[in-house]
């Protein structure tokens, strides 16, 4: 692994007192595997990544998500979300908002389009990050913060439009290895000074039943993620009427699976430095992998919503009309106009987010294309 930036002292102090709880959990079980590793890593309360305070995105943070890039991605999207409520009616409710940023931008463009919702929901887990969505908004947003709502659980019912970019790379997953006779769970075990991987065969039950639906050489090493699959079939089932929109990064089956991708998509995020050690510093480092889009879209099906569309980031932002909303700024104003076209290029190049992050879309009680697919949809992909 490369060099990391030095962490502070606070933040290394965090990370002792996160890692002398999962290790003490981990002496109580014997064994762990390693969503619950992840979970513990990412979700313990004042503790975990996504718990504690530590600035996660932008450049000032450890990694840059699209709407960080440029207003286009949300002004974007919210063309879309717009069709959605138009023919839906209902309210918007986003998954995972990171620093409200994306919130913002869906809000400002519903605004101009004279689509506002009546309603803009947010689910949160992390406590600080709800408080630094509700500055933002509240600073940036003040007219419109009456409408938005922070919700602890998911609804029971929707209607309108669901959207969650880069959520289902977060939620904790199980990591496997496929050998030549048998396949094993990799977990997680201590030896008093840090953590390392240790497997045990994988038990008969749901995970070895998809496990073993998987073709792939041996010694082979990927992830599989009921968690996952179990947030589609939920927001699936409470959805009533409208759409649901996720926006991340990963591949359709075949590719996921593929000979050539043999020790998986786990992925860290340490201080703008990507890395595969999901051991380093834990709480103070991102955990995350791939998204297996076809299991994500059987998930959605099995619950009863339509396939609507599966395409790259850059296809969808495209059919969304990016073009039209970057003319908006005069060219000739080269200030303003220039840095917009860099983050448009970021957003759309196939060698930056534009290919490597996909769309996937369900909806129920909508029988019109959605706008985001009209051109290269890419189901045949999945």
């Amino acid at each position: 692994m490369p060099p990391l930036p030095e962490p502070s002292p606070a933040a290394i102090a965090i990370s002792e007192q996160l890692t002398e709880l999962i290790a003490s959990d981990m002496e109580m079980q014997g064994w762990m595997d390693f969503s619950r590793y992840m979970t513990m890593a990412l979700y313990t309360p004042g503790l975990g990544y996504y718990s504690a305070g530590a600035i996660k995105f932008g450049t000032d943070g450890d990694f840059v998500t699209a709407p960080e890039v440029s207003p286009l991605f949300g002004h974007s999207l919210a063309q879309q979300i717009a069709q959605v409520l138009e023919i839906s009616g209902g309210d918007v409710l986003e998954l995972g908002a990171g620093s409200g940023r994306l919130a913002c931008d869906v809000l400002t463009e519903l605004q101009h389009l004279d689509c506002l919702p009546q309603h803009y929901f947010i689910l949160e887990v992390s406590a600080d990050l709800r408080a630094r969505q509700q500055r933002l908004i509240a600073g940036s947003l003040p007219e419109l913060a009456a409408r938005l709502i922070w919700l602890d659980e998911l609804p029971a019912t929707f209607i309108g439009c669901i959207i969650a970019n880069e959520v289902l790379d977060a939620v904790p997953t199980e990591v496997l290895r496929w050998a030549e006779n048998d396949i094993y769970q990799r977990g997680v075990s201590w030896d008093g000074r840090r953590f390392d991987w240790r497997e045990r065969e994988l038990p008969q039950g749901p995970l070895r039943e998809l496990a073993a639906a998987i073709s792939v050489p041996p010694d082979y090493v990927s992830e599989i993620n009921p968690a996952a699959r179990n947030l589609v079939r939920t927001l699936a089932q409470n959805l009533k009427v409208g759409a649901m929109i996720m926006i991340d990064y990963g591949f359709g089956e075949r590719e996921y699976y593929h000979p050539q991708r043999a020790q998986g998509t786990l992925m860290c995020h340490y201080r703008q430095h990507a890395h595969g050690d999901p051991f380093y510093l834990p709480g103070l480092q991102d955990i995350t992998a791939h998204v297996d889009f076809s299991a994500m879209a059987l998930a959605g099906i099995e619950a009863g919503l339509s396939l609507a569309g599966y395409t790259s980031q850059a296809q969808f932002l495209i059919n969304c009309g990016i073009t039209g909303l970057l003319a908006r700024t005069p060219a000739a104003e080269t200030a303003s106009y220039l840095p917009q076209v860099a983050a448009a290029q970021k957003l759309l190049s196939p060698a930056e987010m534009g290919e490597l992050f996909k769309v996937l879309a369900w909806t129920r009680g909508i029988e019109v294309a959605l706008l985001g697919f009209a051109q290269n949809d890419q189901r045949r992909r999945l």
